[in-house]
């Protein structure tokens, strides 16, 4: 006579008590969080720790700068840092060229974008758009010291070794990066509503104008912010492609300027952080949109 066996039970079940079981995965549970907790304060503190001496140094004076801690604080807090660095670099003008370079940039970047993913993800079906798709994202993997040469050549050629050069070569190799997220974007809207407006006598650049490019709003936030940062803080672009020292953005200046005010450091960390405050401020804005942005292309 066979002993029955119970139905869904293993075995190894039976071995550990259920208290035991318990207390076991709450073990694994709190050594999981402390180290994601350990983990983020490490990568905390390598962001805080740079941007409070950052700070810090740019409050002081030249002789708190050069004699004293750069943990310590600036007392008293002097404001010529800012200051002489308001002049060295002449930040007004300055900032107006980086202000415009990356106006440009984000806003060709997504008018590009949104209508070379609008044509891809619409005829996909044909392999010239397939294809063209597989080469901008082949050119994702092409940084720009790689064709530097030839693009200083070819904008000196044409006359663009301008900021409109610059913000130029910024939007076409934002394009790549771009087009992808529109294109994955695009394929989740459904072809409904695009039907529904052709029904009702809408052209193609009606539908897209009014319809779908009102959809894009989050994905457009997200390109945008992308393009800013990268057109903002670029230094090898402008520093090569820019002829005129006059109109060079603000990281070109500071990298000008370090020699003249190498033992000042107050000066230096004051340009820095007027440079960087911008970009600072609007990713702190608009840091939800990238998210969102980016989690609404892959749920729908």
């Amino acid at each position: 006579m066979t002993t029955p066996v119970a139905v869904g039970i293993d075995p190894a079940d039976k071995a550990i008590p259920a208290p035991a079981a318990k207390g076991r995965g709450r073990r694994q549970r709190l050594g999981t969080n402390w180290t994601i907790t350990i983990v983020l304060a490490v990568c905390s503190l390598s962001v805080l720790v740079p941007l409070y001496v950052t700070i810090s140094m740019a409050f002081k004076t030249t002789k708190q700068a050069v004699d004293g801690n750069a943990f310590s604080l600036p007392l008293p807090v002097s404001l010529s840092g800012f200051r002489e660095a308001w002049t060295l670099t002449d930040f007004p003008r300055s900032f107006v060229i980086s202000v415009g370079v990356a106006a440009v940039t984000v806003t060709g970047t997504i008018i590009l974008a949104t209508l070379a993913s609008y044509a891809i993800s619409h005829n996909w079906e044909h392999r010239l758009f397939r294809y063209s798709f597989f080469y901008l994202l082949a050119a994702m993997f092409l940084p720009f010291p790689v064709v530097a040469l030839s693009q200083v050549k070819l904008t000196g050629m044409v006359h663009l070794d301008n900021p409109i050069g610059v913000a130029i070569l910024h939007v076409m190799f934002q394009l790549s990066f771009s087009v992808m997220l529109f294109t994955a974007f695009l394929r989740s809207i459904p072809g409904e509503l695009e039907e529904s407006a052709r029904m009702d006598g809408a052209t193609t650049g009606i539908v897209f104008w009014r319809l779908i490019f009102p959809l894009l709003a989050p994905m457009s936030a997200t390109v945008g912010i992308f393009a800013f940062l990268a057109s903002w803080n670029d230094y090898m672009m402008p520093v090569l492609i820019t002829s005129n020292p006059k109109l060079q953005t603000l990281p070109v200046l500071q990298q000008i300027f370090q020699t003249q005010f190498s033992n000042n450091y107050n000066v230096s960390f004051a340009s820095y952080l007027m440079a960087m405050a911008p970009s600072i401020i609007v990713y702190l804005i608009t840091q939800r949109w990238v998210i969102s942005g980016l989690t609404q292309g892959a749920i729908k």
